[in-house]
Parts: structure tokens; C-alpha cells; sequence
């Protein structure tokens, strides 16, 4: 864990504000992510829902079902893990997340509509 000395207030705010800002993922770590959250395992929330100025999120990725483990390549880093990231790759998330939601009820209307017993035995 960082230190932050307490006689300098002024470097408590620039931490702070940077602290508020949030971090971007690398590459590999945004696809993993975006990966989850297309799967409905990323959880979000503002970080500061009461400062209109604060636009970072605070993300915790869940860990994907057995199916999605074995065949995605899963990363300890992002996985399981709280992280405050930054306003643009917040927003992208969110976006994929509600792609992945609305591709995926398609697929389970589609699902629904679908005769099986027609298709194989007609």
C-alpha cells in the first residue's frame, strides 16, 4: 500500500484527483474485460455518484462460468479483482455490456421460438 505523507495538503488533493480520474486498462486487459462485460460479469457503479465531475467507475470483474473459463483466456489481473477506471473506457464497457445483454436475449428468444421436433423429424 502507497503512503501518503499528511504535511503537504496540497499533494493530498493531486493524489486524490488522480486517485478519481481512475486508471486505464493496457490492451490485453480492456479485452478481457470488454469479454466479461459482453458476458454480464462485470459489476459497475460510479465511483463518486454524487460529484457530477467524477465520471470514473468502480468495476469488479466476476469470474466467468466453467464453459467460458475453459475457452477464454482468463486473466488474474482483471479477474476477481475491484478496479477504478477512467471515463472513456468506462463508457465503452458499459456499451459492450449492454450489446452482450441484447444479443444474447435474442438468442434465448430465438431459442424459445425454435422447433426441434419439426426440424429433425418431419
Amino acid at each position: 500500500m502507497k503512503k501518503i505523507d499528511i504535511t503537504n495538503i496540497s499533494d493530498i488533493r493531486n493524489q486524490l484527483n488522480r486517485y478519481r480520474k481512475g486508471k486505464k486498462f493496457d490492451i490485453r486487459q480492456f479485452n478481457q474485460a470488454a469479454r466479461l462485460a459482453w458476458l454480464g460479469k462485470l459489476v459497475m457503479q460510479p465511483l463518486d455518484p454524487e460529484d457530477e465531475t467524477c465520471r470514473s467507475f468502480l468495476v469488479y470483474a466476476d469470474y466467468p462460468d466453467a464453459l467460458a473459463t475453459d475457452i477464454l483466456d482468463t486473466d488474474e489481473e482483471v479477474i476477481g479483482q475491484m478496479h477504478i477506471v477512467d471515463a472513456e473506457q468506462s463508457e465503452a464497457l458499459i456499451k459492450i455490456m449492454r450489446m452482450g445483454m441484447e444479443e444474447r436475449a435474442k438468442l434465448y428468444e430465438d431459442l424459445s421460438r425454435s422447433d426441434f421436433y419439426f426440424r429433425y423429424f418431419s
